[in-house]
């Protein structure tokens, strides 16, 4: 997604470029309602991209039909042992499939707790949105259930 650009001149001639920037929208998982109009309300923008980020990380291989190779397989790094080599395969792991999967941000860092006393992990993705520089962060809380 990128920029239309207009040319409009007033009457002195002067030129004025103005630049409009395309949005992002995404479906919102959750399904709330509109008020009003009993509609889904969407996400838009960077609200979008953030939904974007936290579904490829938490879908599995094999997980989407005919999208086999997409997936971040973070479920299975889970039941390994709490570890430092733990921590470095999820990370591994969700910095390739944001790589592969999502041309629309450039990865920054992905900072991963460790929470054993809650047999979880929290991992915070911070990334730039490629298409106005701005900083985004998603946190996402990965729980060992019994």
């Amino acid at each position: 997604m990128g920029t239309n650009s207009e040319n409009t001149s007033d009457k002195t001639g002067n030129v004025s470029i103005t630049s409009r920037r395309k949005g992002y929208s995404d479906l919102n998982l959750s399904l709330q309602l509109h008020p009003t109009r009993k509609d889904i309300i969407p996400l838009k923008d960077d609200a979008a991209l953030k939904n974007a980020v936290k579904n490829l990380v938490l879908t599995s291989y094999y997980e989407r039909p005919f999208h086999p190779e997409l997936g971040g397989g973070v479920r299975g790094i889970l039941f390994e042992p709490a570890d430092a080599i733990t921590e470095i395969a999820l990370r591994e792991a969700i910095e390739g499939v944001l790589v592969d999967h999502e041309p629309r941000i450039n990865m920054v860092n992905v900072d991963i707790k460790n929470e054993a006393d809650r047999n979880s992990y929290r991992i915070t993705i911070g990334f730039n949105i490629k298409q106005d520089d701005s900083q985004a962060e998603v946190e996402i809380l990965l729980r060992r259930l019994r």
